[in-house]
């Protein structure tokens, strides 16, 4: 089932910060899209919750270099 969540981020300083926070959210396994928006610090992230979990994605941001939370 594709489903849609909000995420928080912490610790974004511009919109490259944000742009390399969808890069790598849209290329994992079961995420469809994300579009973060620095000025909210929050990313919307649409994915298949079969092929992967919100936890999952909170540990990609956390790869990025940001602080993330559900």
């Amino acid at each position: 089932m594709i489903t849609k969540r909000v995420f928080k981020i912490n610790g974004m300083h511009c919109t490259a910060c944000a742009m390399n926070i969808d890069g790598d959210l849209e290329e994992a396994v079961g995420v469809k899209s994300a579009s973060t928006n620095y000025a909210r610090q929050e990313t919307a992230v649409e994915y298949d919750d079969a092929q992967i979990a919100p936890e999952a994605i909170v540990e990609i941001i956390k790869k990025t270099g940001y602080e993330a939370s559900l």
